[in-house]
């Protein structure tokens, strides 16, 4: 029974979390894919060419298939990395924190009060 409910809390928190920043989160990819599409005109690349790059680059996972080599390209590669990189962040902490109130709600401690809502 733990592990469905610890599953259900999680799903629970991970949802409201997620309501929560939706619309941080969302400026934030909107402006990953902004900057991609104009390194990707600066550059002369594709439409999708320029999405993959900024999601490649945002997500640090830098194949290095498509590299910028204009200053300014270069720049706005790095702000979409920062961008990915805060995005990243408040995925996690949004899971840590729907993880961590999960456990406290299925496995509480002795003597601590139960946070049902």
């Amino acid at each position: 029974m733990h592990p469905q409910a610890l599953r259900q809390k999680f799903h629970t928190g991970m949802f409201m979390g997620l309501r929560i920043i939706w619309p941080i989160l969302s400026m934030l990819l909107g402006l990953m894919i902004a900057a991609g599409q104009l390194v990707g005109v600066l550059e002369g690349w594709s439409i999708l060419d320029s999405i993959y790059f900024a999601f490649v680059t945002g997500l640090t996972i830098g194949y290095g298939d498509f590299a910028p080599t204009l200053l300014a390209t270069r720049i706005l590669a790095i702000g979409i990395g920062l961008c990915g990189i805060v995005c990243t962040a408040l995925l996690a902490a949004v899971a840590v924190g729907a993880l961590a109130a999960a456990f406290r709600d299925v496995f509480p401690q002795p003597g601590a009060p139960r946070a049902d809502p």
